[in-house]
């Protein structure tokens, strides 16, 4: 079992920067890929980025490509997500979650078995 607890969200101006973390517990992290997700008001949680169990190979979704990077220190049993270039419509609860198998890059909340509690992210234009 792996538990997860975010950190890190915060009030932003539009152009602006936010580092997330996510803290694990559980000796098996580093062999879960794990993932970053967000949910507007009103919106489904949508994909964000995720990360190899190595941290060898990551996705992004198309709205957060060259903004958004996605990494892990397995040794800190902690995944980040630091985001810049901040938009309004970034705004959002950011969840992390993990995946202890099948593959990632597939944009989809399905097959993450664990969820942290989510951090709010308001992004101010």
């Amino acid at each position: 079992q792996v538990q997860l607890v975010e950190s890190g969200g915060g009030l932003v101006q539009a152009g602006g920067s936010l580092r997330l973390s996510c803290a694990a517990s559980g000796r098996t992290f580093s062999t879960y890929a794990m993932g970053w997700f967000r949910q507007a008001p009103g919106k489904e949680r949508e994909f964000v980025a995720d990360i190899s169990w190595s941290g060898g190979t990551t996705y992004y979704a198309d709205s957060v490509k060259g903004r958004f990077t996605i990494s892990r220190d397995n040794a800190k049993n902690t995944v980040y997500l630091q985001m810049h270039s901040l938009r309004p419509e970034d705004t959002a609860v950011y969840y992390c979650a993990a995946k202890k198998s099948g593959p990632i890059g597939v944009r989809t909340t399905v097959g993450y078995d664990y969820w942290g509690q989510g951090t709010q992210v308001t992004v101010s234009s």
